[in-house]
């Protein structure tokens, strides 16, 4: 199989983001067959060479958001969240752990018997080593979305890409393809252009900073079969959003 490496600067390494909606197969708690699918498509990568760092959402147990809108505190609710993507990141590390890839789950709120607390150097010791690392608990702190610690962790440990996998779309457009049958797919997209047409790719806050900071960005659908192994050897499927 052929290795991912650039003479220059070493195997591919990647940030993978995977939205607990995708986990629970678009309902609530954990659909083991896509989670299983997941995995094995990550480890595929992983065979290949490839680094490869994720971060999981939790929508499919807790949104903080929409509970603080039914009333409840917000700090609060976002700790709910959080604690979400820890459940799904050891889902996500046991189907990795059965396909044969060595996995670390490193968390932002300490929980010793579950998961290693997030320390980056030890993060990149990790991947050098052929393991995935998953990220739970979002950024340990209220009003942090995943995709903004998704960018975050990709620029600490030192990712070359971020890949945005998304449920029920494959790729950015210029309107809501479910609702509008001529929506078009961006090929490539800047960032400025998805602020200023306020495209909701991800959060406001995610966007600015991988503007600011120079990450490349690709967003594709994760339903496809192997679309997540072509997404982590760098094939061009989906969008492909850069700074310039």
């Amino acid at each position: 199989m052929t290795q991912h490496t650039n003479p220059t600067t070493g195997p591919r390494r990647v940030l993978l983001k995977l939205s607990g909606e995708a986990f629970g197969g678009g309902a609530v708690g954990l659909a083991a067959d896509v989670v299983r699918r997941i995995a094995e498509e990550i480890g595929a990568a992983v065979r290949a060479g490839v680094q490869v760092a994720v971060v999981v959402g939790g929508g499919n147990f807790f949104r903080g958001a929409e509970l603080s809108q039914a009333g409840m505190d917000r700090a609060r609710a976002d700790y709910m969240g959080m604690l979400g993507t820890v459940m799904n990141c050891l889902a996500l590390q046991d189907f990795l752990e059965q396909d044969g890839t060595t996995t670390r789950v490193q968390t932002a709120i300490t929980m010793g018997q579950v998961a290693e607390s997030y320390i980056p150097l030890r993060a990149i010791r990790h991947l050098e080593k052929g393991r995935v690392v998953i990220f739970g608990a979002g950024a340990g702190m209220p009003y942090f979305s995943t995709d903004t610690v998704s960018v975050q962790r990709a620029l600490e440990v030192g990712c070359d890409e971020v890949l945005m996998g998304k449920n029920g779309v494959d790729g950015v457009y210029d309107a809501d393809p479910r609702k509008d049958p001529s929506a078009e797919r961006y090929e490539t997209l800047t960032y400025d252009v998805a602020l200023r047409d306020n495209l909701q790719v991800m959060d406001n806050t995610a966007i600015a900073m991988c503007r600011d900071n120079d990450v490349r960005m690709r967003v594709f659908g994760l339903e496809g079969a192997g679309n997540v192994t072509r997404a982590l050897l760098g094939e061009k499927i989906g969008t492909l959003m850069t700074a310039r």
